[in-house]
């Protein structure tokens, strides 16, 4: 019988044998092929469950909040930065625009007075430059006319025009504001000067060697001008205040800000310097009288 199979039975055998051995491994892949199918979903359900958290995830990052705070941050920074609006201040023309003008009085000069010398004088200073009821005139009621006011104040003005002979003096002395005003009352006072030689004296146009000139030359019995200008004449000397009898000061009147002689600062602050510089001393002797025109 080994003759009759030949050598190719063994060859069967072997084959047979790794055929056998071939089924018993693939049968033994195919569970392992079922198992692996089976847990290849668990797999996905698992990839998908990972890939879905981070996403929930991503919505409660920080990142965004922090963003949002920062361009708060921003914001209140452009806020604190930003100026902030001032309330506009009252000024002075609002204030006199919206009350009724009201004439001065020898009170609001003495206060005015007290005021500025308050930190310059000590008290018992203070109280000698107090002025007297009696070295004032009576104050202008609104009604009056510079030259009306002037006939009603100094009712023997022909008589002492007539007696004053002093050059670089003047009897009657007259203080504004501007050099538009200052023209303005000399036009105004025609009725009361008469032929009597008025000088106008401000700063514009004019300087003040002709000024110490122009009073030289000849009697000059009103004069006209400037707080700051007949200051600077005063301490120079070219204008002397030996015949002076009467200072007027146009007090009441406003300009188109509503602002009085004494509301603008340096004009002011000029006028208080006139006052010092020999007026006041003149009004506490009784030989100078001031009028609130």
């Amino acid at each position: 019988m080994g003759d009759d199979l030949g050598d190719e039975w063994w060859a069967h055998e072997g084959n047979s044998g790794a055929s056998e051995a071939e089924e018993e491994t693939q049968q033994e892949k195919r569970p392992t092929d079922k198992t692996n199918k089976k847990t290849k979903p668990e797999k996905r359900k698992s990839v998908t469950e990972e890939t879905v958290k981070p996403k929930k995830k991503k919505k409660k990052k920080t990142e965004p909040k922090e963003c949002i705070i920062s361009q708060k941050k921003d914001t209140e920074d452009e806020k604190s930065t930003k100026p902030k609006r001032k309330r506009k201040k009252k000024t002075i023309t609002d204030v006199l625009s919206s009350s009724e003008p009201k004439p001065g009085s020898p009170a609001d000069l003495q206060a005015l007075v007290t005021h500025y010398f308050s930190d310059k004088l000590s008290v018992i200073e203070q109280e000698e430059l107090k002025l007297l009821d009696s070295g004032f005139l009576s104050s202008n009621d609104l009604t009056h006319t510079l030259s009306s006011y002037l006939k009603q104040v100094c009712p023997k003005w022909s008589k002492i025009q007539k007696q004053h002979t002093e050059k670089s003096s003047v009897v009657l002395l007259v203080v504004c504001s501007s050099a538009l005003r200052t023209i303005e009352l000399i036009k105004q006072m025609t009725a009361f000067k008469g032929e009597v030689k008025a000088v106008k004296l401000f700063a514009k146009h004019i300087k003040i060697e002709e000024q110490v000139k122009l009073l030289q030359k000849g009697i000059t019995h009103i004069g006209v001008g400037t707080p700051g200008r007949i200051s600077a004449l005063v301490e120079k000397e070219g204008l002397s205040l030996k015949a002076l009898r009467y200072v007027v000061l146009d007090w009441n009147w406003r300009d188109q800000k509503q602002r009085r002689m004494v509301d603008v600062p340096e004009v002011k602050l000029d006028f208080l310097k006139l006052l010092e510089n020999g007026i006041l001393t003149s009004c506490k002797e009784e030989k100078v009288k001031i009028g609130l025109f």
